[in-house]
């Protein structure tokens, strides 16, 4: 299905694989997302990863708005990044990817922060969409892109001041990381040396992130 197809086009870049597939996660009713949702600052989404931490166990849901669902479907992977389908498929990489992180990252006990969820998430938005680009027509460009992700990126207002600055901080860096690549390979998407960048940043904690990125741009 289509979340799992996701999945695995983010597996393939990064070459990395867990042991779980994200639809077998996934809950659609806002209600159940409410009462599973106990952190500080809850709020309505269209999209989350909830998250409950034990000593032995880690409890993972995906909750995902049923427009989200319902607009990926029936819709082929090449179509994804065009005209009306790029928003719901947009949210629902962004849940994907968070999915993926954390259950990557926890199967080497290696803790995840927020910011650089985040972080990830916009990368991966981008490098789907730019490999799409490469290979399919009418797909909005890597340019266009970068454009629609971080030069027009909106913030939920209901969002407290710490939590709206550690979002645009997120963003602010996975937008310069973008810059990067698409500067660097000079738009050749899916090379050697890019997806070696690609899958060396993936590995790096938070501050690895940003020293990266410092030292790249």
């Amino acid at each position: 299905m289509a979340l799992n197809f996701v999945q695995q086009q983010l597996e393939g870049i990064y070459r990395i694989s867990v042991d779980y597939d994200v639809e077998d996660f996934l809950i659609t009713d806002p209600e159940l997302a409410r009462q599973l949702d106990t952190s500080a600052e809850a709020r309505q989404a269209r999209e989350k990863l909830l998250v409950r931490q034990t000593e032995q166990n880690l409890d993972l849901s995906l909750y995902l708005d049923r427009q989200v669902v319902d607009g990926l479907a029936g819709t082929a992977p090449e179509d994804w990044f065009k005209g009306h389908a790029i928003d719901p498929f947009l949210v629902a990489l962004e849940g994907v990817s968070h999915f993926l992180y954390v259950t990557w990252n926890a199967g080497f006990q290696k803790p995840v922060t927020l910011m650089e969820l985040e972080m990830q998430a916009e990368v991966d938005k981008f490098i789907m969409g730019a490999l799409v680009a490469s290979v399919c027509d009418d797909t909005p460009s890597p340019e266009h892109l970068l454009d629609t992700l971080f030069a027009r990126a909106e913030f939920d207002e209901s969002l407290s001041d710490n939590a709206a600055e550690l979002y645009r901080s997120a963003s602010r860096y996975a937008g310069r990381y973008c810059h990067h690549l698409m500067n660097r390979f000079r738009g050749v998407y899916g090379g050697h040396d890019m997806m070696q960048d690609l899958r060396y940043f993936y590995r790096l904690a938070q501050p690895g992130k940003v020293r990266h990125i410092d030292s790249t741009v």
